[in-house]
């Protein structure tokens, strides 16, 4: 998982429009809450994938693999643990955020 900031550009100023707030009276198909959808459960796969190379590169190094190095495997699963735990601490501030909001007196 690349965890490295990129600049912004003018391309990528050029998909934050996607993320504007349509003007009254429009509607968008699924709604904004579906590109969050979609964007969470991608992150969420991307996490999964890591882990599984993890275990993949695991595995090689038990059976013995020459291929297969132990610091390579050691990075990957310190890799995978980061995104884990990164997946963790957001689906917790969610559950947080969704417990305010439905304590809110209306």
């Amino acid at each position: 998982m690349d965890m490295r900031l990129s600049p912004l550009t003018s391309q990528s100023l050029g998909n934050v429009a996607a993320f504007k707030r349509p003007a009254a009276g429009t509607a968008i198909a699924g709604g904004a809450g579906a590109a969050f959808a979609d964007n969470l459960k991608a992150a969420l796969q991307k996490v999964s994938d890591v882990q599984n190379e993890a275990s993949r590169l695991q595995t090689e190094v038990q059976m013995g693999n020459p291929k297969v190095s132990l610091e390579e495997t050691m990075i990957s699963m310190q890799k995978a643990q980061i995104g884990f735990q990164s997946a963790l601490h957001v689906r917790n501030r969610m559950v947080q955020a969704y417990t305010d909001v439905m304590n809110m007196s209306v």
